[in-house]
Order: C-alpha cells, then structure tokens, then sequence
C-alpha cells in the first residue's frame, strides 16, 4: 500500500503545490479509502489495488488542483486536512 500511497501524494503535490505532503498524503489515503467503501456498499465486487490507485489517480488529474479548496465546503474531512497557520484552510 505504501507505494500506491507514495506515488498518488507525488501526483498530487506536482498538481497543487499548495500542499505539503503530509496533505497530500492525507487526501490520498482518504480519497482511497472513500472510493473502496463506496465500491462495496454499492455491491461491486472488489477489482484490486490498481483499479483503486487508477480512480484515485483520475480524481487526481480532474480535481487535484483544487482539491485544498474542497476544505471550506465539507467540515468532514475538516479536522483531518488543516493546520493552524494555513492559509488555505479558512
């Protein structure tokens, strides 16, 4: 999993430089973890680690720019995403 996770945080700094990479790191193990829990709950059988890296990829490529601005608009992931001092997160 650690390499998944390594090589998604990459992808996703190179597109949004506004992000450590312990954000980025976060976004990727929760944006992971989102689309796994809701492949099952909709009954889909499980296709694997690759299929999973491809989709967090996709939302990566599509959203990954913004996806710090996505903090103002869901308190859920709140908490897990913002420091004191950033000035993104407010």
């Amino acid at each position: 999993m650690e390499e998944y996770f390594e090589r998604l945080a990459d992808q996703l700094l190179a597109k949004n430089p506004a992000l450590t990479y312990d954000k980025a790191r976060t976004w990727v193990e929760l944006l992971w973890e989102d689309f796994e829990s809701t492949y099952a709950k909709a009954g889909y059988e499980y296709k694997g680690k690759e299929m999973t890296e491809r989709m967090v990829s996709s939302i990566i490529e599509r959203h990954g720019e913004t996806l710090h601005e996505f903090l103002s608009t869901n308190p859920k992931y709140k908490h897990l995403l913002e420091n004191e001092g950033d000035s993104y997160s407010h």
